[in-house]
């Protein structure tokens, strides 16, 4: 029987290392952080992994490619059911001009604003990260209290108009999603 335990760990081992190479080189929520200005609690939110050859090859096909996130801020209570403060989704969609060598990238939280670069490694950048997007007003938050910011992020599979693939949300759409990431913090 002496012999079966290290049998078994070895598989548990094999089992978790092929988990851990499998996922990598998948798309990951990463640095996610919180901050406050004088009135609002403000996100920072970069996402690893999201340009997989495949979609590069995408993008410079002249195919547009969105990147959705979904972030969810909930107060956290004991012994009863969390309260949803904030539900934000937020739409990057990056585009290449193959007759002007050029990137596009509208953001919603810019107001879907053209920024354009002639760098893919900027216009990754520019998709990735969220910098400074104000989740909630100060005045939603309870001083004292516990809470949990839970972010998403989705590579869009098919490009429909800005934002119908929330309303057509039955429909899958996603190419590859992250797992859920959760902060907990208390303010």
């Amino acid at each position: 029987m002496s012999r079966v335990r290290p049998l078994g760990g070895v598989l548990i081992a094999a089992l978790l290392f092929g988990t851990v190479t499998a996922a990598h080189g998948a798309a990951s929520v990463s640095h996610l952080t919180v901050s406050a200005d004088e009135e609002r609690l403000l996100l920072h939110l970069g996402l690893e992994g999201a340009f997989p050859d495949r979609l590069k090859k995408r993008v410079l096909e002249g195919k547009p490619v969105s990147i959705v996130f979904t972030v969810r801020l909930n107060r956290v209570r004991d012994l009863w059911l969390d309260e949803r403060v904030a539900d934000r989704v937020i739409e990057h969609i990056l585009r290449f001009d193959r007759l002007k060598n050029e990137f596009t990238v509208r953001r919603s939280w810019k107001g879907f604003e053209a920024e354009t670069t002639p760098s893919f490694e900027e216009a990754q950048q520019w998709m990735s990260w969220i910098e400074g997007y104000p989740i909630a007003a100060l005045d939603r938050l309870a001083r004292g209290s516990s809470y949990a910011l839970l972010a998403q992020a989705g590579i869009v599979r098919r490009s429909l108009p800005f934002g119908l693939h929330h309303v057509l949300f039955f429909l899958s759409f996603w190419e590859e999603e992250t797992d859920w990431y959760v902060l907990h913090f208390r303010y």
